[in-house]
C-alpha cells in the first residue's frame, strides 16, 4: 500500500480480497478509495478473489498485484499507458527478493539492487513493449488488462481452488478469445520474499486435483514441472503421455519438512 501511495498515476482506488475470517484491521490511510471484504472457502479460493475483485472495482483498467508484491513508482502509469495503446493482457517484470530487503522509509532504488528476475522468464523490453507469443507465459503476480477484455475472457474459472492451474487455464483462453500477451517495460514489482518448497509439497493435493482439471479440459497438463518433480519422487506415477495421474503414496510430514528451503532461495 505504501508503494502504491509513491506511484507516478496514482490508482483510482484499491481493492483488497482477503482470502480469510476478516479484513484487515488499521490499514494505512490513502489518498484514494479502500475498499476490502472477505473471500471464504476452505481452500484458497484464488480464482474467486480475483473474480471478485475485478467486479468489485469501478474502473475500466484493472491491475492485478499480488499481496506480497510491491509496485515500482512507474507500475500503474505503465500498465495505464499499455491498455490505452493495445488490446490484451499486459505482464510486467518481477524482481525477487531475499529475506530482510524491505525496510522503511521504502527504497525502491534498494530493492532494484537486491532483486533478481526468476531465470525461466524472458527478459522485459527496455522501453515500449514486446508481444509475447507464448500465452502460457502468462503468470499473476502482476498483470494489467482492460476491464471489458477480463469480462470477455470469463475471469478466472473458480472450479480451480487451492493452489495451481488458475493463471495457465486463463492463458489457455486467451488464443482461443484471441486476446494477445505482452510485456511492459516500467511496470516493475518486486516479490517480497517467503518461505519456499521444492517440491511444492505442501500443495499436493491441491495441484494433483487442478492438473486433472486442467488435461481434462484442455487436453494436456500443466504445471509438468511439479508434476515431474512428483514424480521423480516416488509420490506419482505420470508422465505427460499419461491420461490420469496416480498417486502411489502421499508426501509425509517429514517429507513436506524437508523440501522447505533455507531464507536464500528465492522460488522454485
Amino acid at each position: 500500500m505504501e508503494s502504491l501511495r509513491a506511484q507516478t498515476r496514482l490508482p483510482d482506488e484499491l481493492v483488497i480480497a482477503c482470502m480469510q475470517d476478516a479484513v484487515e484491521p488499521d490499514l494505512p490511510e490513502l489518498p484514494f478509495s479502500v475498499r476490502q471484504f472477505t473471500v471464504g472457502g476452505d481452500a484458497l479460493p484464488l480464482a474467486r478473489a480475483r473474480n471478485r475483485a475485478a467486479g468489485t472495482a469501478s474502473g475500466d483498467t484493472l491491475v492485478f498485484l499480488d499481496v506480497d508484491c510491491i509496485a515500482s513508482p512507474t507500475l500503474v502509469e505503465r500498465f495505464e499507458e499499455a491498455c490505452e495503446t493495445e488490446r490484451g493482457l499486459f505482464l510486467g517484470e518481477v524482481l525477487y527478493l531475499p529475506a530482510g530487503a524491505v525496510t522503511r522509509p521504502l527504497d525502491t532504488a534498494k530493492l532494484d539492487a537486491l532483486g533478481v528476475p526468476h531465470p525461466s522468464k524472458p527478459a522485459i523490453p527496455a522501453e515500449g513493449m514486446r508481444p509475447e507469443p507464448e500465452t502460457g507465459e502468462f503468470w499473476g503476480l502482476s498483470f494489467a488488462l482492460a476491464k471489458a477484455t477480463w469480462t470477455a475472457l470469463g475471469g478466472m474459472d473458480e472450479a480451480f481452488t487451492g493452489y495451481g492451474g488458475e493463471e495457465t487455464e486463463l492463458a489457455a483462453r486467451l488464443d482461443e478469445k484471441g486476446v494477445p500477451l505482452w510485456w511492459v517495460a516500467g511496470a516493475r514489482a518486486y516479490h517480497q520474499h517467503h518461505t519456499v518448497y521444492s517440491p511444492p509439497l505442501h500443495h499436493f493435493d491441491a495441484i494433483l486435483t487442478n492438473a486433472r482439471r486442467f488435461k481434462h479440459r484442455h487436453g494436456r497438463w500443466c504445471m509438468d514441472y511439479w508434476l515431474g518433480q512428483f514424480a521423480e519422487g516416488g509420490w506419482i506415477a505420470w508422465d505427460r503421455s499419461c491420461e490420469d495421474v496416480e498417486v502411489l503414496r502421499r508426501p509425509t510430514r517429514e517429507e513436506i519438512e524437508a523440501a522447505r528451503q533455507p531464507d536464500d532461495v528465492r522460488f522454485s
